[in-house]
């Protein structure tokens, strides 16, 4: 055994000499750079949800900010606005990251097995940020006074607006989970019915709660200009409108799949 490992030993170190790595070296080096491509691919992942919830607070939160100062988008533009940036971010990011953008639909994809729970919490972390950090560059960019907030508050009562980021928060969920994760879906038009979808939200509920549909949306916007009114609907209401969502589509499916059979 001791003149078979010394045997082994002199093979590998005249490989090394001559330049040509050994089967047990492969082997460490092949570990090695499996560990380091899965961080590489969370950090990717992270990076791109910052970045595209940073886009989509920028360009929807923005287009709320300019009609308010400026007067010069429109309602039915801010609508527009809102959809066609969730679709551009959707095309450009989701083979990186899935585009989430939205805390609400990360723990709706977490709870039905379609996202990893050990990812959620990073996933968080990155929209959160990303919306901050565009919230902060509004807050820089424009003058953005009480009467041109950007976030969301209340129009009439918070169950008012409960009810509505409930109701829409439900519709998006659910055209989610059609186009993004049922195997039988189109994925290439996934983007464009999303970005439709929030264009009606906003169209419909717009005018009563601001059509959040997204915690992270109206937290960075609220903890950059210091405005908490109604917050805690804008967190709960898309939560619990976004996994009502799935579990009705995903319910309405198992009922498809059972009559196939």
């Amino acid at each position: 055994m001791a003149a078979k490992s010394e045997g082994i030993q002199e093979e590998e170190m005249s490989s090394m000499e001559e330049g040509v790595s050994s089967p047990s070296s492969s082997r460490t080096c092949s570990m090695s750079h499996n560990c380091c491509s899965n961080v590489v691919t969370l950090a990717q992942k992270v990076m791109a949800e910052v970045i595209g919830t940073y886009f989509v607070v920028f360009a929807g939160c923005g287009s709320v900010a300019v009609n308010k100062i400026y007067g010069s988008v429109t309602f039915p533009g801010v609508c527009v606005t809102w959809g066609l940036i969730v679709m551009v971010m959707i095309y450009s990011l989701r083979r990186i990251s899935g585009a989430h953008f939205n805390p609400a639909v990360t723990i709706t994809l977490a709870i039905f097995r379609r996202f990893s729970y050990k990812e959620v919490p990073l996933y968080i972390f990155a929209q959160l940020l990303g919306s901050i950090l565009a919230s902060g560059t509004l807050a820089l960019m424009l003058d953005v006074t009480p009467k041109a907030y950007f976030g969301t508050v209340p129009v009439g009562s918070n169950g008012q607006s409960l009810v509505a980021e409930i109701i829409i928060t439900f519709l998006l969920m659910f055209v989610i989970s059609a186009v993004s994760t049922d195997d039988r879906a189109v994925g290439d038009f996934a983007g464009v019915a999303v970005g439709m979808t929030i264009m009606l939200n906003v169209f419909i509920a717009g005018p009563v709660s601001g059509a959040s549909m997204n915690p992270a949306r109206s937290i960075g916007p609220a903890l950059i200009k210091h405005v908490y009114k109604g917050l805690w609907v804008y967190v709960v209401g898309p939560v619990v409108g976004s996994i009502a969502g799935a579990l009705a589509y995903y319910f309405l499916r198992s009922i498809d799949k059972s009559s196939s059979e």
